[in-house]
């Protein structure tokens, strides 16, 4: 596999670029070194960016996050959500999975991010009470590190056979160095246990389009880059979109942030994944 040391490569190759977030743009806490001078230098070279998460919030929540951190605004399209496409699939309630679903909800998660069933449901304190659960991923009462702290409520949420919707697929984030659990893990655990899930975002090739459209440019002028071959690059290759591994993040955590050319192919592989090549950091 080829490894690129940054993007200048790429930006003679391709005109619009949907990049991941977290473990690509940021660690959580702060912007990775050369992340905004690559960005200034992509836009200037006439890129068009769209960013694409899996974030369980609304896409102006994203936004000013990355405004926060030190994204400029006028650099980039747009950032698309998982938690906004949440939203849109229950606005427009098409999709047979989600028109089912009744009035009331059991949130699973921080109560920030509800605002993306922020439709007329009704959320309600318990399993119980519920004709289904959003999950938007560990709350900070029993936090992000141990998945049996949640258990008793996926028990009470699977005996009254509840369908639940993931706001991101993602099973585990490097936040700070520390390797956290995201609502995919918890989702992941529903369905061991013969729970219904619909996870919403990244590798559904269904996301995508919400990229691609803001865009504006035919699939072959437009490169995805991501962290997670479960999530990034597996949803890229089903969408028929070229891409990048980023060799941050999830990839940085398992040690293979410095890995060589074999290492890699042989890692891609097993992922059942073929991205085109490996980018050291999102830098010129």
């Amino acid at each position: 596999m080829r490894i690129l040391d940054g993007v200048a490569e790429l930006a003679r190759r391709y005109r619009g670029f949907i990049l991941d977030i977290w473990g690509v743009v940021h660690d959580g806490h702060a912007l990775f070194p050369g992340v905004a001078d690559a960005l200034a230098r992509l836009h200037g070279a006439g890129a068009r960016i769209v960013f694409l998460t899996n974030a369980p919030r609304r896409s102006s929540v994203v936004e000013a996050q990355l405004t926060r951190l030190g994204v400029d605004r006028a650099h980039y399209v747009t950032a698309m959500s998982s938690g906004e496409i949440t939203w849109r699939l229950l606005r427009d309630r098409t999709r047979p999975y989600v028109a089912a679903l009744g009035p009331r909800v059991h949130a699973i998660g921080i109560h920030g991010d509800l605002s993306v069933a922020d439709l007329g449901f009704t959320v309600v304190t318990s399993p119980e009470e519920a004709d289904w659960v959003l999950n938007t991923g560990p709350d900070p009462e029993r936090g992000r590190l141990d998945l049996t702290r949640y258990q008793p409520e996926l028990d009470a949420c699977r005996a009254r056979d509840l369908p639940m919707i993931c706001v991101n697929p993602d099973r585990r984030v490097v936040s700070g160095g520390r390797l956290l659990l995201c609502a995919g893990a918890l989702s992941e655990r529903y369905a061991e246990m013969g729970g219904r899930t619909l996870e919403v975002g990244k590798p559904d090739p269904a996301t995508y389009p919400h990229a691609l459209e803001p865009l504006a440019l035919p699939k072959d002028a437009v490169v995805a880059i991501g962290d997670s071959p479960h999530t990034d690059l597996a949803g890229a290759q089903a969408a028929g979109l070229d891409a990048i591994w980023a060799l941050g993040g999830l990839a940085a955590e398992e040690g293979l942030g410095t890995a060589d050319s074999e290492t890699l192919a042989a890692r891609a592989l097993a992922e059942g994944v073929a991205p085109l090549a490996a980018l050291r950091a999102l830098r010129w």
